[in-house]
């Protein structure tokens, strides 16, 4: 339970404040910052305290990275020779820079959702929780939607509700259940004998996520996570976790990260620079029986706000197959050239009188990866993306929107989404706090 929220890297992102007022501009009444503010603060209990930015009596703990890897101040020493200002709290209105994002913990657990939000809540009368259960299809009546079926242990059962039904499948599974049951593009819908409900042509359509590029460079020193991976040393940091919260074992292993623009004609940034201090190949190792991996720093950079566009679509009409997800990853040339941008920029960092003296050579991909051709068979041989998948069923007023800006399904009574997958576009950051506040927001649509 819990979703992506217990698997994710628990980094509390709310993107650009121009990214909400763009949802707005794009038809999504009601879905400005300011509008929006209001349900980040409600949902949050920051560290920080109250304020108007934060939140500091909401269900889930947010709070600052206690950091003091030697990584951190060299980065922001690097900052401040590139032209760049440091800065303490991304979600403050100041979203270009260098510096570390809040982290979804509390007392050096993972607040997620099922945590946050549902564990208070499992004793209530009117709350049943099934688990095991694989969700088939919508039920209706007419254009109104009564219910569901799944199946559970074998045997498929139905649930019927009064009022209405909220699907929170995420960007993968909203599409794809819409379009089990009859709602989505009808060709598509034929061609898997699925019989139209409504049409929908942007069910599935509009698949944004954030591409990725790695690097690793070689450290000149020992890196912590080396130390702190030897066996005794996890031992000693699992028990002083166990009863502390605290230590090695509580927190995110991240020296930097930095948010700015391909070019300053832009509003907000467009990239993402992301410094791990450790092998992402690191393992609890043993003197004698397994030799630590080698010190390599890593490095993400992430394209905020790519062009190109994938697709969620059917692969069969059986529930129990996976969707078809088809990202498009670098189809728009633009998104290449950005993140050759990109490596350009990481390089340059790497090599200012801050980082030099810390940093050694370029592992991946490599110094003689240089040319404009290397760079981009580089970037498409590399990229993943940063898993942030959302726009599936957008939200809007247009013909290729799914919802409206109340979250209910165009054409059907009954119904609303409530997840990624309603965005109109992706945001500037990581997407797990716009989630919750989607939730958050959707709660007060409903009782309205």
């Amino acid at each position: 339970m819990g979703g992506s929220s217990s698997v994710n890297g628990m980094i509390y992102s709310r993107g650009h404040t121009r990214d909400y007022d763009e949802w707005e501009n794009m038809g999504a009444k009601g879905w400005s910052f300011d509008e929006v503010l209001p349900y980040f603060k409600k949902s949050e209990c920051s560290d920080r305290g109250a304020s108007h930015w934060h939140g500091d009596s909401g269900p889930m703990q947010v709070s600052r990275i206690l950091n003091d890897d030697p990584f951190v101040q060299p980065n922001r020493e690097a900052a401040n020779e590139l032209g760049y200002p440091v800065v303490d709290d991304f979600e403050s209105g100041s979203h270009e820079g260098f510096g570390l994002p809040d982290l979804t913990v509390g007392g050096g657990y993972r607040s997620n959702t099922s945590r946050a939000f549902l564990r208070p809540a499992q004793d209530r009368a009117n709350l049943t929780i099934v688990t095991g259960a694989h969700v088939t299809r919508l039920l209706f009546e007419r254009k109104r939607v009564t219910g569901v079926e799944y199946r559970r242990r074998g045997k498929l059962e139905k649930v019927f509700c009064e009022d209405e039904t909220i699907l929170c499948g995420g960007a993968y599974g909203t599409p794809q259940l819409l379009m089990l049951s009859g709602v989505g593009p009808a060709d598509h819908l034929r061609e898997h004998n699925i019989g139209i409900v409504t049409d929908l042509p942007g069910v599935g359509s509009g698949l944004q996520d954030h591409p990725l590029v790695p690097m690793t460079f070689r450290s000149r020193y020992p890196l912590r996570v080396r130390r702190e991976t030897r066996i005794d040393q996890i031992v000693a940091s699992a028990l002083r976790w166990f009863f502390t919260g605290k230590g090695f074992l509580s927190t995110q292993p991240l020296s930097s990260v930095a948010y700015y623009k391909s070019s300053p004609a832009l509003n907000r940034p467009d990239l993402e620079y992301v410094l791990i201090p450790t092998n992402l190949a690191a393992r609890v190792w043993c003197p004698g029986l397994r030799k630590p991996s080698e010190d390599l720093l890593s490095v993400y950079n992430i394209l905020l706000r790519p062009e190109s566009r994938g697709t969620v679509r059917l692969k069969s009409s059986n529930p129990d197959v996976s969707p078809a997800i088809k990202f498009n990853l670098l189809e728009a040339d633009h998104d290449v050239e950005l993140l050759r941008h990109a490596i350009n920029w990481t390089r340059e960092l790497m090599s200012t009188q801050s980082m030099a003296s810390l940093v050694g050579d370029e592992s991946m991909p490599g110094d003689a990866v240089n040319s404009q051709e290397k760079l981009t068979e580089y970037i498409r041989s590399s990229v993943v993306t940063a898993q942030h998948p959302a726009c599936t069923c957008r939200m809007g007023v247009d013909a290729l929107s799914v919802v409206d800006p109340k979250l209910r399904v165009h054409g059907l009574e009954g119904l609303r989404v409530a997840d990624a997958s309603v965005m109109p576009t992706l945001i500037g950051g990581h997407t797990n706090a716009t989630s919750v506040m989607i939730g958050e927001r959707a709660a007060d649509l409903i009782r309205n």
